[in-house]
């Protein structure tokens, strides 16, 4: 169960990750223009957004173990389709895999929340750390792989399938169980009616959403514009994109680190909310203040990042008390968090386009971290749904 769970993480971004870096030769080879290439990278995010909600019901309705296992069935599809000859293929096999990864991005933590109830915090940090990893592969090996074959970026794009199949033959063993959250949770109320709220009426799982949503909104724009906000400021652009991979790998320890520490704090993690959130500040106000030192912020704003994903997926089993609830916040939560994500980066590049330049857009996101602050630090309080 465990491989399996860190093999389907590890399937949750590198089929976004390796568009980045090809995005070029996306546009060249089908003639798209800027804006209909932003939309194809923006296109998964809303994917997200719009079907996180579904996948709850399609839980309850089919199981926990079949949904997860179909929805690895359906990326793998969706990434081989995506690679086709044919340009509407690219938008439909964009369309399935921006479907099947919702709806792992939900389901993941209510499996954790019910078969690793005690260590939660720690196999999400290892399953968010081989994502991050897997991540960092795919754009960096995007432009070699789509030098080895005439097919090009499709090459690079359909590899991928192969990981997803992978993932699905390893947790195979789990479709011969069949557990539906939904009539599991009904039964619990039946029993203990207090202990059960939906979501979508608590004032706790609003301050995990909109935590969720900043701190996606976060992630998401400094991923897009970071390399820009240090070209504005005299670094060669090389130098820049590699800040940017030292930020992902930074990332990476910034799950294990977190995930090595949240279970200590099992009831409360507000003191683990006020540390990320004082390093992300530091990061972002250090690049307003001392450019030349990019390198540094870049580290620091990884290590804030990775920590507060790892923060935000335990949140949903922490918070909990039943894994079918942990499905129906995680759907909640993500459904609004990768909203925010999907128009984040096109509002911050807006700001810096009235502004002229990076510290407005920066100093918005240091904003941001005062939202961030007080709705994680309602989220990380110790008391539950």
């Amino acid at each position: 169960m465990l491989v399996g769970i860190l093999l389907t993480g590890a399937n949750l971004r590198a089929g976004l990750t390796v568009v980045g870096p090809l995005v070029g030769d996306v546009r060249a080879d089908l003639g798209l223009s800027s804006a209909v290439a932003s939309a194809l990278v923006s296109l998964p995010l809303l994917c997200f957004a719009l079907f996180s909600p579904v996948a709850p019901p399609l839980a309850a309705r089919f199981g926990l173990e079949r949904t997860l296992g179909g929805a690895l069935a359906i990326l793998a599809v969706g990434i081989v389709v995506r690679s086709a000859p044919w340009q509407p293929a690219l938008w439909i096999g964009t369309l399935a895999l921006g479907f099947a990864i919702a709806l792992i991005n939900v389901l993941l933590p209510a499996l954790i929340k019910r078969d690793f109830p005690q260590d939660g915090g720690r196999v999400t940090g290892a399953y968010s750390a081989t994502q991050s990893a897997f991540a960092a592969l795919a754009s960096g090996v995007a432009v070699p792989l789509a030098g080895v074959s005439d097919s090009g970026w499709r090459v690079s794009f359909g590899i991928w399938a192969g990981l997803a199949l992978i993932g699905f033959a390893v947790f195979s063993p789990q479709l011969r169980r069949s557990t539906r959250p939904r009539h599991e949770v009904a039964a619990a109320l039946d029993a203990h009616p207090e202990q059960y709220r939906s979501p979508w009426k608590s004032g706790l799982a609003w301050m995990i959403t909109v935590s969720m949503g900043t701190q996606s909104a976060l992630y998401y724009c400094i991923i897009t514009w970071w390399p820009e906000v240090e070209a504005a400021h005299g670094t060669a652009p090389a130098t820049a994109g590699l800040h940017l991979s030292v930020l992902q790998f930074f990332g990476i320890a910034g799950n294990l680190a977190t995930a090595a520490i949240i279970h200590r704090w099992a009831r409360d993690q507000r003191g683990l909310i006020v540390g990320l959130v004082l390093i992300n500040v530091v990061g972002l106000g250090g690049m307003v203040l001392v450019p030349a030192l990019a390198l540094l912020w870049s580290v620091l704003l990884g290590l804030a990042g990775g920590g507060m994903i790892v923060f935000s997926l335990s949140v949903f089993g922490l918070r909990t008390r039943h894994h079918g609830q942990a499905a129906a916040l995680s759907g909640m939560a993500q459904s609004f968090g990768y909203l925010l994500a999907a128009f984040g980066p096109t509002a911050l590049g807006t700001v810096h386009d009235l502004s002229g330049g990076w510290t407005a857009p920066l100093l918005v996101l240091l904003g941001l971290q005062a939202v961030q602050l007080v709705t994680a630090w309602a989220a990380a309080s110790p008391r539950h749904l």
